[in-house]
């Protein structure tokens, strides 16, 4: 050894301590930031009352991961370690070999004990992602009802078969990779050696191999024959339907027992090359085996379809038309659903809304995709609140009568903040929102303002009183530290109430018990790693009271409680028992439900206020709302209410989670009148009836009466997206009353962008629960289908809308409405089936283009068959629609002074000062407009100045006489 080795040796050894230590460090701190993490959890979870369900959540996903670690590394290091006890002492090795010998060798160990480990960690992981899967499989409910074909319980769909395929592709999977494993093994140590074309196998490579290969074969067989049951839910040799068809029941189903027949017959050859040695058999057995595939499994089906089913489909099919008719409307819900017909009227005459003055004088003239502005313009209040963008519907008991109300929580906004952003004002001061607001759906302002029955901070109206304070809500912060110990200095902002003397605002301190406790130093070092802040460690305001709140959307805490459920996209607040409550539904949902359609949830539910996400895989064929959830908005509690608790998939997830759940008897009679009928539910539902409707196979196979959802008319026609459904009150034809509904039109669905916008169905349903507890209205959930009649034509949404902006008169009061720095918006156009035929209804707003504008309510559009109104009040547009008599008091009232925006109204139909005289001079002015701006358009087209400045002349004269007979200031 040189001198300069000698002096490199003692360093190269005094490295390795330090890379040990600096390994040690980094797994202690890695490990640590994985225990913070799930420390975190343990406390939200324990904090909320749930900590069964992450308990079960970490037990479950352990065991399978243990299972999937040791059933993948035992079989893969068994077979490894028996090729290499039992390899060729003296085998005769290519000098290659050798080498590959010589270089593996001193790794063999670690390679034999290193390769089964990390491939079992994989196989761990993905394992533990099935532990859904497994608990539903050992808690299995029975449903009651069995599939048409095998007579099997439809649980064996919902829970067993899916359990039995991830079993055989997980072992299926282990097999193989042990095979190879094997071969691999065999081939280093000489026990498969390649000479030319002919190929030496050892006896022990050969026993192993041909047995592994038997195991493979066995399983492959078995998940074959399970592949019979699963023509129940997928479609296979046609597209026509979801389920079994004429051929996969008479071609292949009969196909695959018999491949499960084949391969379990090669298995057994395999074996039997074990004992004897001879290949033969077993590669004779595998290629029948493929070939069966092929005719069986392929051509067999294919010359079934072709020439027995196809030259009579119609016949042939039926039968199993039939089973996925009957199948997919008891899967989605629907299969009490029946038509009725309703020969819609198109001639409007005087009276005939008497009978239907209850339902006219709850006709919704606010448009809540519209209002947030105006609300957010009148009672934000402060720039650090906010409002959703799109405003919810309910109804409340308002002087002893039932009140559709736009309703919305006062949310927090921290970017109005600006410059004051920093950590204390964030997580410290801006803590919560306060208060909601609500207005009446039916009633607005001469001023064209919402009329509020609870505004203000103070929160003051009709509404009673309640804890206004918004710690948990759709827009929270990510996380607030609120608390301090009693008697020391409130230091969450409340809300402003200061004066120009005094700027001091109203504060508090949360009293609540809404987040995990940061009542000592390692509680605080687990959140500051968790959300990446010293200064929850550091900051003198984290106090032994402190509480951190975090993961505050209610569809979070929901979700996150309750992980089997599938949530609606809308959670909506309502004032209940004293308290804001957002109130959340629940689906539980399967893509397994034999013969039933599959439909995307997303695709579905997709409209102009739900977008469609970028990518989503969320099939269903299978749905319930089995679950009415609410998160108080103050304390973040979450409470589950078991709402259909005949669901399979519920009962089956109640043996899992047992504390969980509440029964339906535990809601408050106040609860109880705020809950409804679930949009995303009755849009999959209106999804499924607009080809389910028909439950003739004949007329089903024809798709001569398949119908669609119309885009919504509002929206430009190159991005418009369906029209979304509507809560309205009213009164549905056949019933006895009015109620709460939620209703949908459809229209023919036709290829290619010339589809007809005529109305040929109108879909409602009852969407008030009642005030009963324990018991649910029995209306609640019933399904009104009208079916317009087929020779008449009934214009739909698309059409209506049409024929608004093509009437010379309403696009010339439009064109005046948007002169100089405002805009027109046309709000939601409404279908209402009263008066024997179908009364459209659609509010307009002004808005003019300044930063801090919000629209105004200033007309009403109504259409009934062909006769068109457009007027300041709905009262008036009905009269002039009826004749003067419409025999309906709708409710769209004047209010108390001009832009209050006050809580009192005067007698319906007010709407401003107009008398015949003033509506004849502004109909006779607007009719010279429309005339004059033809003429100005045609002067220009042959480039006669002259005209068109004689045009530009009569314009102006008309104008100006349509504004003094209309009453407006110019």
């Amino acid at each position: 050894m040189t001198s300069s080795q000698a002096e490199r040796q003692p360093v190269r050894r005094s490295r390795v301590p330090l890379v040990a230590a600096i390994a040690v460090i980094a797994v202690i701190v890695i490990g640590f930031f994985i225990f913070a993490g799930l420390y975190a959890d343990w406390l939200w979870y324990s904090q909320l009352g749930f900590l069964n369900v992450l308990t079960t959540q970490w037990i479950a996903s352990g065991v399978m991961f243990a299972i999937g670690f040791f059933a993948m590394a035992i079989p893969v290091w068994i077979s490894i370690e028996v090729a290499f006890r039992w390899r060729p002492v003296y085998a005769k090795l290519s000098s290659q070999l050798d080498r590959y010998q010589q270089v593996i060798e001193p790794l063999r160990r670690l390679a034999m004990y290193g390769i089964p480990a990390v491939l079992g960690l994989f196989a761990g992981f993905a394992t533990s992602a099935n532990w859904k899967v497994a608990l539903e499989w050992l808690n299995r409910t029975p449903s009651g009802t069995k599939d048409p074909q095998f007579g099997l319980d439809i649980s064996f769909y919902l829970f067993e078969l899916p359990f039995y395929h991830s079993v055989l592709a997980f072992a299926s999977a282990v097999v193989l990779i042990a095979i190879i494993s094997v071969l691999a093994t065999s081939y280093l140590y000489g026990a498969l050696r390649f000479n030319g074309r002919e190929v030496r196998i050892s006896r022990s490579a050969r026993i192993q191999l041909a047995t592994m290969g038997a195991i493979y074969l066995a399983l492959q067989a078995v998940s074959i024959w399970l592949d019979q049951y699963s023509t129940m839910a997928t479609t296979t040799t046609t597209d026509l339907i979801t389920g079994a068809s004429y051929a996969d029941v008479n071609a292949v189903i009969p196909g695959r027992a018999i491949l499960a027949g084949i391969a379990a017959l090669v298995a057994i050859l395999f074996i039997v090359t074990a004992i004897i040695g001879r290949w033969r058999l077993p590669i004779v057995g595998t290629a029948l085996l493929i070939v069966s595939g092929i005719l069986i499994g392929g051509v067999y089906p294919w010359v079934v379809q072709k020439f027995q089913v196809d030259p009579s489909a119609r016949s042939v099919e039926s039968t199993y038309i039939q089973r996925n008719i009957d199948a997919t409307r008891a899967a989605y819900g629907v299969s009490d659903v029946t038509e009725t017909p309703y020969k819609a009227k198109t001639d409007a005459e005087p009276g005939a809304l008497r009978n239907d003055a209850e339902t006219t004088a709850n006709i919704r003239i606010l448009d809540p995709a519209l209002v947030s502005d105006a609300f957010a313009q009148l009672e934000q209040i402060k720039q650090y609140y906010q409002f959703a963008p799109h405003l919810d519907v309910d109804r409340y008991t308002i002087d002893g009568k039932s009140q559709d109300t736009v309703i919305a929580v006062r949310e927090l906004n921290q970017s109005g903040i600006g410059s004051s952003s920093n950590w204390v004002n964030d997580h410290i001061v801006y803590t919560h929102g306060y208060g909601v607001v609500a207005a009446y759906g039916n009633q607005r302002t001469v001023d064209g303002l919402p009329v509020f029955l609870e505004s203000g901070i103070p929160s003051t109206g009709d509404l009673g009183e309640f804890e206004p304070r918004v710690y948990f809500g759709e827009a929270s912060p990510d996380y607030s530290i609120v608390g301090a110990p009693k008697g020391a200095p409130e230091a969450e902002l409340d809300y402003p109430s200061g004066t120009e003397e005094n700027s001091q605002n109203a504060t508090t301190t949360y009293q609540g018990d809404g987040g995990p406790k940061l009542d000592n130093i390692f509680n605080k070092l687990v959140y500051a790693i968790k959300f990446q802040s010293e200064q929850i460690l550091l900051s003198s305001d984290v106090n032994d009271q402190s509480q951190i709140l975090y993961d505050r959307d209610p569809l979070t805490r929901v979700q996150k409680v309750a992980p089997y459920l599938t949530l609606d996209s809308d959670p909506y607040p309502a004032i209940v028992d004293g308290k804001i409550q957002w109130i959340v539904d629940g689906y539980t949902t399967s893509d397994q439900y034999p013969y039933s359609n599959i439909e995307q949830l997303s695709n579905a539910i997709a409209d102009t206020y739900t977008p469609t996400p970028l990518f989503a895989v969320d099939d269903i064929n299978y749905i319930r709302n089995s679950v009415k959830a609410t998160v108080d908005a103050y304390t973040g509690k979450v409470t589950l209410y078991a709402w259909d608790d005949s669901d399979p998939i519920l009962k089956t997830w109640q043996k899992i989670f047992p504390t969980t759940i509440k029964p339906m008897s535990a809601m408050s009679p106040d609860l109880m009148s705020h809950v409804r009928y679930p949009s995303d539910l009755f849009k999959v539902q209106r999804a499924i009836l607009g080809t389910y409707h028909v439950t003739d196979p004949n007329s089903w196979f024809s798709s001569d009466d398949a119908w669609v959802t119309p885009p919504d008319p509002t929206q430009p026609p190159a991005s418009a997206k369906l029209q979304p459904p509507y809560y309205l009150t009213m009164k549905t034809p056949g019933a006895d009353k009015s109620a709460f509904t939620l209703y949908s039109t459809y229209i023919p669905k036709e290829s290619g962008d010339k589809a007809r916008s005529i109305l040929t169905g109108y879909l409602s349903v009852n969407a008030d629960a009642g005030d009963t507890p324990g018991t649910i209205s029995p209306d609640y959930g019933k399904f009104t289908l009208l079916t317009l009649p087929k020779a008449e034509t009934v214009p739909g949404p698309g059409q209506v809308q049409n024929n608004f902006n093509s009437d010379p008169t309403v696009s010339t009061e439009l064109n005046l409405l948007s002169q100089g720095s405002t805009k027109v918006l046309k709000g939601n156009l409404l279908t209402l089936p009263v008066g024997g035929g179908l009364l459209y209804v659609q509010p307009v707003y002004i808005q003019s283009t300044g930063e801090t504008s919000y629209p105004l309510l200033k007309k009403v559009l109504v259409a009934f068959g062909d006769k068109i109104a457009f007027e300041p009040t709905l009262d008036a547009a009905l009269d002039e629609i009826f004749g003067g008599d419409s025999g309906a008091s709708a409710g769209d009232n004047g209010t108390e002074g001009p832009g209050t925006g006050g809580p009192g109204t005067e007698q319906p139909g007010t709407g401003g000062p107009t008398t015949p005289s003033d509506n004849a001079a502004l109909d006779a002015a607007l009719k010279d407009a429309a005339d004059a701006l033809k003429a100005r358009e045609a002067a220009y087209a042959v480039n006669d100045l002259v005209a068109a400045a004689q045009a530009d002349k009569q314009l102006q004269d008309a104008l100006e006489r349509a504004i003094a007979a209309a009453g407006v200031t110019p």
